[in-house]
């Protein structure tokens, strides 16, 4: 249960670390006029931050179970 728990802070710890990049890689294109460089990395932007809610969704989820037994 710990070595899960500590898995799932190093997932979401990474995910928020990628985002971050992401948004100063977004910022920088679109600064410099690069639109289809900023479309892709909205894009990527856009699945990381889905990733990160949807990681969040199942920790919720294991917490709900425990609190069933």
């Amino acid at each position: 249960m710990i070595a899960q728990h500590y898995n799932s802070i190093h997932v979401e710890n990474n995910l928020l670390k990628q985002i971050k990049i992401k948004e100063n890689q977004l910022k920088i294109a679109e600064e410099a006029n690069m639109l289809y460089v900023a479309e892709a990395l909205q894009n990527e932007l856009l699945k990381l931050q889905y990733q990160l809610s949807e990681g969040q969704d199942v920790e919720i989820q294991a917490l709900m179970s425990l609190l069933d037994d």
